[in-house]
């Protein structure tokens, strides 16, 4: 399955430093993915997962995703979050990212680049990110092929079970 690399979604704005317990608390443990899914960002922005649509992207400030390995992008990805855009990830966030499907792009400038409800349009291979109502376009680390090939099966565990390397 090949990944589409120009994407195009509406914007939601969050800060410097995001914790992984904002996305994925520890009260969630044991829960069925959906309902951990559910209270993702509850602690900070109660009804946002109300709000969120299919195809939504997330804009952030630096260090998104510190603290620890929970799956919190997991809980994003089925939220139907299409791809995270941040300043700075965390390195192990950035691995969970991919590791689960979700594309993750660290692009100097985005922050101040995206107001909340504006459009990102994205292209994954350029690591390009371009705001349609300002005309602004950003140059941030592009995504390898082989990162690439992972999000597009899905996740690593998907590209490992088509490969036959786990049922």
């Amino acid at each position: 399955m090949a990944l589409d690399t120009h994407l195009i979604g509406r914007v939601w704005k969050f800060g410097d430093d995001i914790n992984t317990d904002l996305m994925y608390p520890s009260t969630v443990y044991g829960l069925p993915e959906a309902e951990q899914a559910r209270q993702c960002f509850a602690a900070n922005r109660p009804g946002w997962v109300d709000e969120v649509r299919e195809g939504d992207v997330i804009v952030g400030g630096r260090n998104y995703g510190t603290g620890s390995s929970r799956p919190a992008a997991r809980s994003l990805r089925q939220l139907g979050i299409r791809c995270l855009l941040a300043e700075t990830i965390n390195g192990l966030f950035l691995r969970n990212a991919v590791n689960f499907g979700l594309p993750a792009l660290a692009v100097p400038g985005v922050a101040a680049a995206f107001d909340e409800g504006d459009l990102a349009e994205i292209d994954l291979a350029a690591g390009r990110v371009r705001n349609p109502r300002t005309g602004q376009e950003l140059q941030g680390t592009p995504l390898p092929p082989m990162l690439r090939e992972i999000i597009a099966a899905g996740g690593l565990v998907p590209l490992l079970r088509q490969r036959g390397y786990v049922e």
